[in-house]
């Protein structure tokens, strides 16, 4: 269960920035539904859990037995709720009482010259459990996991042999009890460990990655440091992840985890990089503040400098740009990507260049920037046109540049459950950059791009905007401290994203 309490933590490993891009908190209802989520999981895997084989040896006064319980299943199992809570500077603790288990097995016995054996019921009453997981940094910015405490205790043992000779030891069993007992409470604790082990392993399913010791220098990484025999377990998963094949993000910690005793909060780098370019984007993150919600599972706050950095990404890798031709235009429009067409805009281009197609190169001629504001999200767009005339022998003649500046406007809202959202365009000016077939006036051309956009461009893109989501959602505003909150389509109700500006 330890894995499903720390899996809402541990996509958040140092950042060389003082300020991060992306804050996050768990709360400690979102620790309990983790919580209610692992028993669960737990629940449904006891029926593939290999418990490890029991061996010993008891004197039972008229000489020693040796025996051996192999093949021991779990079939039937009470796992009641654990209780959870943080552990203000320290980490999560997890205690569990009463938990009652039983064993099917096989047993083997061995007492002097004369074998045995059978299976065997073991029943383990009143298991109790309590453990310590610390949460912290290694100082270079990867999330350390630490088993740092952990305890048990069993109320009792019943068991019962079957088969074989077992008559004859069944007499005897009280002298394996405490034997048993002993063994399995011995057990409790190591497995904890291994708990804290798969961690790594599920990490790499869901993140698709294979960790190694050779990427410490990126990644989570898990300690554990409650060991009843000497280890040295040290395990990483990547902290840089590769979003698609030209964008990676880096969620290295700023700092070391901030735990509370009603939560644990997170700061992350949080910047974008190309996949081929590492460069660092020519602005820095500004200072925010985390608006605890306790009514909610897991709060995030998402600043300017994050959305950016990836912007700067797409553009320092020169990915923002289109080529458009008149077969991508739809065939029903009139209007064509021809000089013909032109003509009614540009009314030298035609006589210049009669019956011409034409090709059309868009590009972002600056980085597009994000800006939150109280009630809104703007983006700011500078594109460049590059217009062609082609030749019958597929060679271009440069027509002309257009410089085109639009702002858009984007308000989120709650309907039925769904994230929606709506964008405007704002405003947007058209000039001439450069020409080689003389001067020509742009407002034409201007209320046409004017009348693309909203017809067409914008409802498909507030069509984009509406996902579905699991569970409730909130969406709230905080205009005094102009944030503007917004929900995403996770799979934890209460979900909570905050866009902040950048100071």
């Amino acid at each position: 269960m330890l894995p499903s309490l720390l899996v809402l933590l541990t996509l958040m490993p140092h950042a060389f920035a003082i300020n991060p891009g992306i804050k996050a908190s768990l709360s400690d209802k979102g620790l309990k539904y983790g919580s209610h989520v692992g028993a669960s999981w737990l629940l449904e895997k006891t029926g593939q859990m290999v418990i490890p084989d029991v061996a010993g040896e008891i004197d039972i006064g008229i000489g020693t037995v040796h025996y051996w319980l192999t093949s021991m299943k779990i079939s039937q199992i009470n796992l009641p709720e654990p209780t959870v809570t943080f552990m203000e500077k320290v980490g999560i603790k997890v205690s569990m009482e009463n938990l009652n288990v039983a064993v099917h097995g096989n047993w083997n016995t061995k007492f002097s010259f004369i074998k045995d054996g059978g299976t065997f019921d073991l029943a383990v009453i009143n298991v109790g459990l309590s453990t310590v997981i610390q949460l912290g940094s290694d100082g270079k910015g990867h999330l350390s996991v630490a088993n740092v405490q952990c305890s048990s205790s069993i109320g009792g043992i019943d068991a019962s042999f079957h088969g074989g000779g077992s008559f004859i030891f069944q007499p005897f069993v009280h002298f394996f009890k405490s034997k048993i007992l002993n063994q399995i409470q011995e057990k409790i604790c190591p497995g904890i460990e291994k708990y804290v082990n798969d961690l790594e392993s599920q990490l790499e399913k869901m993140q698709g990655t294979t960790a190694n010791k050779t990427q410490k220098k990126s990644a989570f990484c898990v300690f554990v440091t409650s060991c009843v025999r000497p280890c040295n377990v040290y395990h990483c998963v990547p902290v840089s992840f590769q979003v698609n094949r030209n964008l990676s993000i880096e969620l290295p910690l700023v700092l070391p985890p901030i735990i509370q005793s009603s939560d644990v909060e997170v700061d992350l780098k949080g910047v974008f990089y190309g996949a081929r370019n590492h460069t660092d984007p020519p602005f820095a993150a500004g200072p925010f503040q985390l608006v605890q919600q306790s009514d909610l599972m897991l709060t995030v706050g998402l600043s300017e400098f994050t959305i950016n950095s990836a912007s700067f990404a797409y553009y320092s890798a020169g990915l923002l740009q289109i080529l458009i031709t008149d077969d991508m235009i739809p065939k029903a429009s009139p209007f064509r990507l021809n000089t013909t067409s032109f003509g009614t805009l540009i009314p030298q281009l035609p006589k210049m260049y009669p019956n011409m197609l034409m090709l059309l190169r868009a590009y972002a001629a600056q980085t597009p920037t994000v800006s939150f504001h109280p009630d809104t999200t703007t983006l700011n767009v500078f594109v460049s046109t590059k217009a062609y005339g082609i030749k019958p022998n597929a060679t271009y003649i440069p027509f002309f540049r257009l410089d085109m500046n639009a702002t858009l406007s984007s308000k989120f809202f709650i309907s039925d459950e769904k994230l929606s959202g709506s964008t405007a365009l704002d405003n947007l000016t058209l000039t001439v950059g450069a020409t080689e077939i003389g001067p020509f006036q742009t407002e034409s051309l201007q209320k046409l791009l004017q009348i693309g956009i909203k017809s067409y461009l914008l409802p498909l893109l507030n069509s984009k905007f509406v996902h579905a989501l699991v569970g409730k959602v909130d969406i709230r505003l905080q205009s005094t401290q102009k944030i503007l909150h917004g929900a995403l389509p996770l799979l934890y109700p209460g979900f909570f994203l905050h866009p902040y500006q950048r100071n």
